[in-house]
């Protein structure tokens, strides 16, 4: 197993329990020794055609993912103005821009002349302007058409109507959210301001993208955000990776609309560390783990924070963006080997283990086995989280 050592860098920021907001500090309080956890013991169910359906994936595409503004990418991965970055993981294509004014706009990736991709990587570019590889069609980064090539070839043609479409966005906590439905309003009201206050705390919207991956998956989007929602299967699934790292006992959790604040002490936590160094770095002692409305997974570490976006395809597909986000660049050698090494691990735990886990479940489910999924007392944010979904639908 990789252990991490302690690094320090002149731009490192600690969290210090002091630096998170009343409400986390007061949930972290909550949070029992291990010898003193509790389970309630449960046993609820959910059917096996919510994981393998066509028309139940259909139901959530409608009063979900094409109803409510979604995830589309982290602020960090746009950390100035004039940078741009294209995104196809729900299916439409999408350009993400910062403008020169720091506004971020999402765009559907599509020129106005014939359609084509203007962006057709999912890089990170820092341009002023986009061009079309097709005719050559140019905008700016906020959308606007500023060229058109043999515009005397045209009759009369109005640039201002030939603008990219753009959806209704924000930047919610340090993620980009979008509309991706063009004839409904965006509703924000899933969208807890509590949630964006613990992420601004958590050093989100400020961050570093240090890594950044995405996994194509044959499983269905709940599937794979299971395992993030429970702590049943970490002393079991990474016995060999980080699982000694971490309590089998349930985590102390807060519901905000839908969506999901866990909080656990690693082994060996005894509530009176939290006081024994104000300065400590508390994710030390303790993890976060969200849920953000609908599909955004945030678990922290003790040198950084992993994000993960998890975007349905299918009943048995989903793409899954996983960014590994640090406090700033690395700026010593130490600094460099232990993101390096963090990063290396954590692919491996998520990617080898997790969604692993999620593949080879997904294939039991797609047979019809078991006809129903059964869940357990360390289990219970997969049910609150079914609950809260369904209720939307």
């Amino acid at each position: 197993m990789t252990v991490v050592e302690p690094i320090k860098t002149n731009t490192r920021k600690i969290t210090t329990l002091a630096s998170l907001t009343p409400n986390q500090i007061e949930a972290i309080r909550k949070i029992p020794a291990e010898k003193d956890a509790v389970v309630e013991p449960l046993l609820a169910t959910r059917p096996n055609a919510i994981f393998t359906t066509q028309n139940h994936f259909d139901r959530e595409q409608a009063g979900i993912f094409r109803r409510y503004p979604v995830p589309v990418t982290v602020s960090a991965l746009l950390p100035e103005p004039g940078m741009v970055v294209a995104d196809c993981g729900y299916g439409i294509p999408l350009l993400i821009s910062r403008t020169k004014s720091g506004e971020v706009k999402v765009f559907i990736n599509a020129c106005q002349h014939k359609g084509a991709k203007i962006v057709e990587d999912c890089e990170v570019h820092k341009a002023s302007r986009l061009t079309c590889p097709y005719h050559a069609w140019t905008y700016g980064i906020d959308g606007k058409l500023v060229g058109v090539a043999r515009n005397d070839a045209f009759d009369n043609l109005d640039k201002t109507e030939r603008n990219l479409v753009e959806l209704e966005s924000r930047e919610w906590g340090g993620i980009i959210y979008a509309q991706l439905n063009r004839d409904i309003p965006a509703d924000w009201s899933n969208l807890s301001q509590q949630i964006s206050d613990d992420f601004t705390a958590l050093g989100i919207p400020d961050a570093h993208v240090y890594g950044r991956k995405t996994f194509d998956l044959k499983a269905n989007w709940k599937v794979i955000l299971e395992p993030f929602l429970e702590g049943y299967h970490v002393q079991r699934l990474h016995a060999a990776s980080i699982g000694d790292l971490f309590q089998d006992a349930p985590n102390i959790v807060d519901m905000f609309g839908p969506n999901i604040r866990q909080v656990s002490g690693r082994i060996g936590y005894e509530p009176e560390m939290l006081d024994e160094d104000e300065a400590a770095n508390v994710h030390k002692l303790v993890t976060h783990a969200y849920t953000a409305f609908p599909n955004c997974v945030i678990i922290t570490s003790q040198y950084y924070t992993s994000v993960m976006i998890l975007k349905p395809n299918g009943p048995n597909r989903s793409t899954v963006e996983y960014f590994m986000l640090t406090p700033g660049p690395a700026t010593t050698a130490k600094a460099e080997e232990v993101f390096s090494r963090s990063l290396e691990l954590i692919i491996n735990v998520f990617g080898g283990e997790d969604f692993r886990a999620a593949e080879i479940s997904q294939e039991g489910l797609s047979a019809g086995v078991p006809e129903e999924a059964v869940y357990c007392g360390l289990e219970a944010n997969i049910v609150n989280y079914y609950e809260a979904l369904e209720k939307l639908l």
